[in-house]
């Protein structure tokens, strides 16, 4: 049985999957990206126009960290039903929220129209963002992990990973573009609002793309065993949430420490940067855009070369010298930026973001191998997106008010050292899962897992 869930995928059929999943990814992160963008950029006046500049960003980063927040509903929510389901089914009710409320903000009145309603509903809309972020990253690379074999896993599952960089280089690219092009008067006007709009075309792409591809055979497989076992011995398994929190509770700790340094730096790097570079360097809103977005190109072709590595080295090697290596440039990176040239701001971003890709490169099949089939969406889901409120969602947020409190880097250095060191720490006491069989990991899944159905 277990060769049998395990075997590879055919290359063609695989690279669909690989399509279907790098699209819908990029999709969703782009959507999630755009609103971090625009949060430093234009949201903090368009939404909280009352506020002294800075606590406008605070409170613009804040509706930023509201998405973060309803990430682990949705890791729930989707996890569960992925997990009795299929990962197919979910990715596309992702792509529809997520697309759908990205589409909302494009049409939202301002502050100006609607007065207090307007960061209300664009809070609601975030939540709705996070919501299907949540469930959107684990089915993603799920869905790749569970079609390859363990020997190139690393670098397969890489590819929905590029959806992070890809999404942020569309958002960043469209807002960089409009703001060349349109005056900073008619870019808060109206131009803010087109690459809102623009998720409409995009959602339906990924939806055709999305519904093209197959259902993982290692979960159809699983789920076939397990209602033989259901018809045969009345047995019927537990909540996925309860299996995860009774089995994998160390697995899910260790993700969720894992995702300390590489969800910091990340906005750190992305988001907060904006901030950062125009309001205490002075550099424009261009410039860093083009930093970002250059940053975000470089991002994107090395993360396949470290899920590859991955498959070579281990999964553990790699995830370290990526939280050692952002750790020890925090200092530089911003020593750089300080000089305030294109040259030295492009240089601190990619070099951080290079850094940041050999943590996240291995993440979806060092995660993905940690779980059983019947609870690896939620497995995977909880760890990942548990994490981000505590990492990512406060990131832009505590990096601003440190810099409002200290008007220096130094304490956001500091902020992101830390995280660093707890990542290590986390990465240390893991297994490595290199060469784990996806398919026979469903096979030894522990028998009290299931109880019985007249229990």
């Amino acid at each position: 049985m277990a060769a049998a869930t395990s075997s590879p995928t055919p290359p063609n059929s695989l690279k669909r999957i690989v399509a279907a999943s790098l699209i819908g990814t990029t999709i969703e992160w782009y959507d999630f990206f755009l609103y971090g963008s625009a949060a430093a950029l234009v949201f903090n006046k368009l939404f909280f126009p009352e506020s002294d500049p800075l606590v406008g960003t605070l409170l613009s980063f804040l509706t930023y960290a509201v998405g973060f927040a309803a990430r682990p509903l949705g890791a729930l929510v989707f996890g569960h039903y992925g997990d009795r389901l299929g990962r197919k089914k979910l990715l596309v009710l992702s792509l529809l929220l997520m697309g759908g409320a990205t589409f909302a903000i494009g049409l939202l009145p301002t502050h100006a129209t609607i007065g207090s309603a307007a960061p209300v509903l664009l809070t609601v809309l975030r939540l709705v963002q996070g919501f299907a972020l949540g469930g959107e990253w684990g089915g993603a690379v799920l869905l790749v992990s569970e079609h390859g074999d363990a020997k190139r896993r690393g670098f397969w599952a890489s590819w929905p990973q590029t959806g992070a960089p890809a999404g942020q280089l569309l958002a960043t690219g469209v807002l960089s573009a409009l703001t060349a092009l349109l005056s900073d008067a008619a870019f808060a006007s109206w131009g803010w609002r087109i690459p809102f709009l623009l998720s409409g075309v995009l959602v339906i792409v990924g939806l055709w793309i999305r519904l093209s591809v197959d259902e993982s055979p290692v979960f159809k497989a699983a789920l076939a065993a397990a209602e033989e076992r259901k018809a045969t011995a009345g047995q019927v398994e537990k909540m996925p949430l309860v299996a995860v929190l009774r089995h994998h509770w160390r697995d899910v700790l260790i993700a969720m420490g894992a995702r300390m340094a590489e969800n910091i730096s990340y906005y750190v790097i992305t988001a907060f940067i904006l901030v950062y570079a125009t309001t205490q360097v002075g550099l424009s809103k261009q410039t860093a855009l083009n930093a970002v977005l250059i940053g975000s190109a470089v991002h994107f072709a090395v993360i396949p070369l470290w899920g590859a590595l991955s498959d070579r080295l281990g999964r553990r090697p790699v995830y370290l010298i990526g939280a050692v290596g952002v750790g020890a440039w925090m200092f530089p990176f911003f020593t750089l930026i300080d000089r305030g040239t294109f040259g030295s701001l492009l240089l601190a971003v990619t070099v951080g973001l290079v850094l940041h890709g050999a943590m996240y490169a291995p993440q979806a099949a060092f995660f993905s191998e940690m779980f059983a089939t019947r609870m690896r969406y939620s497995g995977a889901s909880i760890g990942a997106q548990f994490s981000s409120v505590a990492a990512g969602a406060p990131a832009p947020l505590i990096a601003t008010a440190l810099l409002a409190d200290h008007g220096t880097s130094t304490p956001i250095s500091l902020y992101v050292i830390a995280a660093a060191l707890l990542t290590v720490v986390a990465i240390v006491c893991a297994r490595e899962t290199r060469d784990s069989d996806l398919g026979d990991v469903a096979e030894r899944a522990p028998e009290d897992s299931r109880v019985r159905a007249d229990a």
